[in-house]
């Protein structure tokens, strides 16, 4: 099995889909790995260590293509990309397969067959596989410092000679991964936390890390899928949230919200009436602006200073702002799946495997994801 590796071609992204560490392990699986010259270097990783670990790195890229049996891309390449593959060759990565699944058709008639790792099921076996949770993970920390370097006030409780500094509130939206990072990370800058989500599961994890978990009563309505994802809620209990919300925003000085479900918009859960509620110098920070984002008036991308003095950003692919890490935790989520393709050194697909059969998007010249299937309007393959 030969893998390919390339450097990432969209804007701001200094990610790369295996670091030298997982290139070692690899290569001692009977597996050849090759590397565009360059492809770590956003990341920190030089051509000479990934030659140390035994990639084979080269300028080539319009070689590395045809002769790649399983491709490893952070981002989703473009379809010219795709259509330089073989029939058969594997894709892998963030493919945005709930979100774009127009986009993946060219590998349909290309007969690729494509993983998107945000397909992934949350199950024990595939923790370790579980890409969307890595990056989750580096995006809620960086949204806190974010917040911190735009609030004009410091987060920790201070007593100085010249008096006492009081301790900056934080309100994340959201406890899933990205939000529980918040949570953490604003502890530990010493900020008091209040936390809100619609999965009352998310309480105890909440309050493990030291914040307060707000709670309001859905009236029994099932908010978790099987996959241990946030459903989409009916208006009328969303809107039982967002009362909820709007109260508590008034006295926080940073809102972190990470609210999404997955294939669908991000839910609104801070309204341009809570915005306008809260203190003039406050921050907002909203994780979920490629899919419509959490907040009102935030735009993708940009920093909004609305009339109050409320400052919010909606920055996108914040984990490419992290990229030693996040690269670190992808290559080995990457590293990790890669076994269940591998035996013996071949290249070895088994849709029956909950694993591999559950991120599956294309195989064979035809959509196998169900999800993405009825996305596109055509009938899933069995």
């Amino acid at each position: 099995m030969r893998i390919v590796v390339l450097r990432e071609t969209l804007p701001g992204e200094a990610r790369v889909g295996l670091v030298p560490e997982s290139v070692k392990k690899l290569a001692t699986q009977k597996i050849e790995i090759a590397i565009e010259a360059g492809a770590g270097e956003g990341a920190g990783f030089n051509d000479s260590d990934y030659q140390a670990a035994g990639a084979n790195v080269t300028t080539e890229r319009s070689q590395l293509l045809p002769a790649a049996d399983v491709l490893i891309a952070v981002q989703r390449p473009s379809a010219s990309y795709m259509a330089a593959m073989r029939p058969g060759s594997v894709l892998i990565g963030f493919l945005r397969p709930l979100d774009e699944p127009a986009e993946l058709a060219p590998a349909i008639g290309l007969k690729l067959t494509t993983f998107a790792v945000e397909l992934i099921p949350r199950i024990t076996r595939a923790q370790a596989m579980d890409a969307l949770s890595s990056m989750a993970t580096v995006v809620g920390y960086k949204a806190v410092l974010i917040a911190a370097e735009h609030l004009p006030r410091m987060f920790p409780l201070l007593m100085t000679a010249a008096g006492t500094v009081a301790p900056a509130r934080v309100l994340v939206l959201g406890a899933g991964v990205a939000g529980l990072q918040a949570i953490a990370t604003a502890r530990r800058l010493g900020a008091i936390v209040e936390a809100y989500d619609v999965r009352a599961a998310a309480g105890e994890q909440v309050k493990s890390l030291g914040g307060k978990f707000l709670e309001v009563d859905l009236g029994g309505i099932a908010t978790e899928d099987a996959g241990g994802y946030a459903r989409e809620l009916s208006p009328e209990a969303l809107q039982r949230g967002i009362e909820l919300v709007t109260k508590h925003a008034k006295t926080a000085d940073a809102v972190i919200t990470t609210a999404a479900v997955p294939g669908r918009r991000a839910p609104l859960m801070l309204t341009a009436e809570a915005v306008n509620g809260m203190r003039r110098g406050s921050v907002v920070i909203d994780l979920s602006a490629s899919t419509g984002g959490n907040v009102a008036l935030s735009r993708p991308d940009e920093v909004v200073v609305t009339n109050n003095g409320v400052t919010i950003l909606a920055p996108l692919n914040l984990a490419a702002t992290v990229p030693y890490h996040a690269s670190q935790l992808f290559s080995r989520n990457m590293t990790s799946f890669i076994q269940l393709l591998n035996k013996d050194g071949q290249l070895n697909i088994d849709m029956t495997d909950d694993v591999v059969g559950a991120s599956c998007v294309t195989h064979q010249g035809q959509v196998v994801n169900p999800r993405v299937a009825s996305a596109l309007s055509v009938s899933a393959a069995k």
